[in-house]
């Protein structure tokens, strides 16, 4: 009887060792279906890569340049007292706080036309609507508050998404993206680029580890057939979170090489985008103009203080509870140095975050009512004159 046992367990053991290499391949087969094979570039070309038929519509972040430094130019600047900067932040669901007070301040009569926005991850799908000015409103107010977005969850088949590029698809998202940028949209961007304002926003080349601010004015205005495409997959790219959605690939070459840089989300390389890494240490402070009052906005959509919250023992919430400490962190980190260069150079620095906690699952991320929740809370505090903090505030609203 001992014997037949040991011959039992170990006929057990040999079938649970059969499975574990089945798994393993069956692991290795998905990740070679699900994965494209690339086209191998060097660093090199990445350093002088260019997208072809568009020029000088991009730069990296960290790059050494003084394009920032100085407000846009503008055919009317000689009468010109006053420029504003419009910064919005990533955060996905939390955009929707961006859209409340869009609305709210185009309500109250004092909303400006700003000269320069800029936008990361979701705040790259409201910059050009909030650059275009307040009839664009009603599409921010649909996109953020109708339930739409819950389409944009569609989740894969779980091995195939834990293994392949991501683990939602990208055609949703890409389907958003083209039914509300059109082409009269980049019409409109492109007239208002060629009066001097400016709309950037900032992508991060997962290939080379850099963020590159994008020109999305230039790319409007190069007349090239495939502008609207680029300016598409740039959005698409800023907005992608990685892992969640597919890294967005832009075809680029270097002299006769030709390869594809893949771009994801804006808000790795920074949550907000106010002006190039290499002038917030310059011994050379950049000036406004003397004559002319330079404003920057900076909306939040997120919450800057700490919020407490019991933290389930599992690998998905502790990843995701560690991923929002990040973001939190690193969003703060940005706003107090954007801050001591505004206050070293005479810029005037107003901020604005969702200043409470409120309810959020990672497994419901697009939410309608708390899109909802947290549109009315930028609505009202606009509304209410409560909203502007004139330097970053982390702690709870009492």
């Amino acid at each position: 009887m001992p014997e037949a046992i040991g011959r039992s367990l170990h006929n057990e053991c040999r079938l649970v060792r059969i499975r574990i290499v089945l798994q393993v391949l069956l692991s290795v087969v998905l990740i070679g279906c699900a994965s494209s094979p690339r086209i191998p570039y060097r660093a090199e070309d990445a350093a002088n890569a260019e997208i072809n038929g568009f020029h000088q519509i991009r730069s990296n972040l960290d790059a050494q340049s003084d394009t920032m430094a100085e407000p846009p130019p503008r055919a009317t600047s000689s009468l010109k007292t006053e420029m504003n900067y419009l910064v919005i932040s990533g955060g996905g669901s939390g955009g929707a706080f961006s859209a409340g007070v869009l609305k709210a301040w185009s309500k109250t009569g004092r909303r400006p036309q700003f000269d320069i926005v800029s936008g990361v991850s979701t705040g790259a799908l409201i910059a050009p609507y909030a650059f275009l000015g307040s009839s664009y409103d009603d599409v921010l107010v649909d996109l953020y508050t109708s339930g739409v977005a819950k389409d944009l969850v569609d989740v894969k088949w779980l091995p195939r998404g834990l293994l392949g590029t991501s683990l939602l698809k990208q055609q949703p998202l890409r389907r958003l993206i083209e039914i509300h940028v059109t082409g009269d949209v980049v019409k409109a961007v492109a007239a208002e680029h060629r009066k001097g304002r400016r709309l950037l926003v900032l992508t991060s080349n997962l290939d080379s580890q850099r963020a590159v601010i994008w020109d999305m004015g230039a790319i409007a205005n190069s007349g090239e057939p495939n502008s609207l495409r680029l300016f598409q997959d740039v959005l698409m790219a800023s907005a992608s979170i990685p892992g969640i959605y597919p890294a967005v690939l832009i075809r680029a070459h270097s002299g006769k090489r030709i390869f594809e840089e893949m771009h994801s989300d804006g808000g790795s390389g920074s949550q907000i985008l106010t002006v190039p890494e290499s002038l917030m240490t310059s011994p050379k402070l950049a000036k406004a103009r003397p004559e002319i009052r330079l404003n920057m906005y900076v909306l939040v959509n997120n919450a800057l203080m700490p919020e407490f919250s019991t933290v389930t023992n599992n690998t998905l919430s502790v990843m995701a509870r560690a991923y929002a400490v990040q973001i939190k962190s690193q969003t703060r980190s940005a706003l107090l140095a954007s801050y001591m260069y505004a206050q070293r150079t005479g810029i005037h620095f107003h901020v604005a975050s969702i200043d409470r906690q409120l309810s959020y699952s990672v497994l419901d991320p697009f939410n309608t009512e708390y899109m909802r929740t947290v549109f009315n809370i930028g609505y009202s505090e606009m509304i209410a004159g409560t909203l502007w903090k004139d330097k970053p505030v982390f702690s709870p609203a009492n």
